[in-house]
């Protein structure tokens, strides 16, 4: 049996996490066992799915890597199909037409809600002769005896009895299919051997098992995973922030870390933290879910991005990185290659959007000094320690780490003072900040002029405030 899994959103919205990660689970259970994976948009709400929303679940899918074998499929273009199926369970008696109005089912409702009564459909037109009309629904018959049973590979044995489970609506009055019938014929005719949803879905399997049954096809294993709560232990929303998987990107996240911390939010392989693709294909199982809801981190999202920063190649972090630098508006035409600012910066951001914007001295003239810094370390007496150490610098002949370094000390034994005097200014002059990498290899990376003029900036810098405190 070759196994087949399928993500099926509703495009009423962006890709969210919880969609994401199952379609992440659902994709490597395809991939582990050497099967396909399909993608399908599950439209058929036809008010609220739009193009941008089908567009944005796209974009977070391949942004994340999550390649679909097969599809994507629409249901919209499917309803002939559906058509076909609910007249063969009409000509079965496995379905009937239901002519019971709005209003009398809303009095039904009302009145067993008073009794304390579970809503359901009464069964009006079920058996009953008398009744005709113009405008009808079709509903499922669903059996009124035994009990539905299906071992979830997350929540394990799971029973519905039957008598809980009202007669579907499988078409509207006004002949559109609803979804739980869209969803049985779609599995059944994409060959589905395992559906991984969310735990919102367990009160739709055992309806969709008995159509499934009725229909003769069959019942595919289920997975029902759990919520994802936010930081704060509620149910994540927008009030936790980035919900949708481009926002991650558009906050800086690399893909490998969302997929990463995705991966282990609900499952877990011993201790181990890190894991690469091929890693999760390999270990992943879908009985090692965990059931019970899982807390989003954001510290340990942070870790995983650091991480990812550090340890992926740097050719791959710097086409992130590009779009982060586009987005901010800054040139990287105008200083060095990316390549080379992301082992001097990885450490110290925790983001490629904080990257980006703290890389922004390399490629263009700060606005103004960080106010802390330049009161701390553009004092006058820091105006010495920079006039030597601009001339030093503007006759260096080869522009380098060891040049630069080997300029500053010098400076520094000149005026017999600690290499900080000298250092502190400097930073300051060159980067508009009391924050940057190891100085010598942060000059390498701002040309030599541009580097000089900035210290002549911070000695006018000082000259002007002290005049202006006199």
């Amino acid at each position: 049996m070759t196994v087949v899994t399928r993500f099926a959103p509703s495009p009423t919205g962006y890709l969210h996490v919880g969609g994401a990660r199952t379609a992440l689970y659902s994709w490597l259970v395809a991939k582990a066992a050497g099967g396909k994976f399909v993608l399908r948009i599950e439209d058929t709400d036809r008010e609220r799915s739009t193009q941008p929303a089908i567009d944005a679940i796209l974009e977070g899918m391949e942004w994340l890597g999550l390649n679909w074998d097969e599809g994507p499929h629409y249901q919209t273009k499917r309803f002939d199909r559906y058509t076909h199926f609910i007249d063969k369970l009409l000509e079965e008696d496995k379905a009937y037409k239901c002519y019971c109005s709005t209003e009398r089912l809303e009095k039904m409702r009302e009145e067993q809600m008073e009794k304390g009564e579970k809503p359901r459909y009464d069964g009006h037109c079920r058996d009953n002769p008398n009744v005709s009309g113009d405008r009808y629904v079709v509903r499922f018959r669903n059996p009124q005896t035994g009990s539905v049973k299906f071992n979830d590979h997350i929540r394990g044995p799971i029973e519905f009895a039957n008598t809980e489970l009202d007669d579907l609506i499988i078409s509207r009055s006004d002949g559109t299919p609803t979804y739980n019938f869209c969803v049985v014929i779609d599995d059944w005719e994409m060959n589905i051997t395992h559906v991984v949803r969310g735990e919102d879905h367990i009160n739709n399997t055992p309806r969709q098992i008995n159509i499934l049954q009725a229909l003769g096809a069959p019942v595919p294993e289920y997975a029902h995973v759990s919520m994802i709560l936010g930081d704060d232990g509620k149910k994540l929303s927008k009030r936790h922030g980035a919900v949708s998987v481009m926002q991650y990107r558009d906050d800086g996240y690399l893909p490998e870390a969302v997929m990463n911390y995705l991966v282990r939010l609900g499952w877990s392989h011993g201790d181990q933290e890190i894991f690469s693709v091929d890693e999760m294909i390999e270990y992943f199982r879908l009985d090692d879910v965990n059931k019970a809801a899982s807390a989003f981190n954001t510290e340990k999202l942070n870790w995983l991005n650091q991480h990812y920063m550090k340890a992926l190649p740097v050719g791959e972090v710097a086409e992130h990185l590009q779009w982060h630098f586009s987005d901010q508006a800054i040139d990287v035409t105008k200083g060095p290659a990316l390549e080379k600012i992301i082992p001097l910066l990885a450490d110290r951001v925790k983001t490629l959007k904080e990257m980006a914007t703290s890389a922004r001295y390399f490629y263009e003239d700060y606005e103004s000094f960080d106010e802390a810094a330049a009161k701390k370390h553009l004092r006058p007496v820091a105006r010495e320690a920079l006039e030597a150490v601009q001339d030093r610098l503007a006759s260096l002949s080869e522009w380098n780490a060891a040049s630069i370094q080997a300029a500053i000390q010098a400076t520094a034994d000149d005026l017999g003072v600690g290499m900080g005097k000298v250092g502190m200014p400097l930073r300051v002059a060159a980067t508009g900040s009391g924050n940057s990498p190891s100085l010598d290899v942060t000059l390498e990376l701002i040309e030599q002029e541009q580097v000089v003029a900035r210290i002549a900036r911070a000695i006018t810098f000082i000259s002007e405030r002290e005049q202006a405190q006199q």
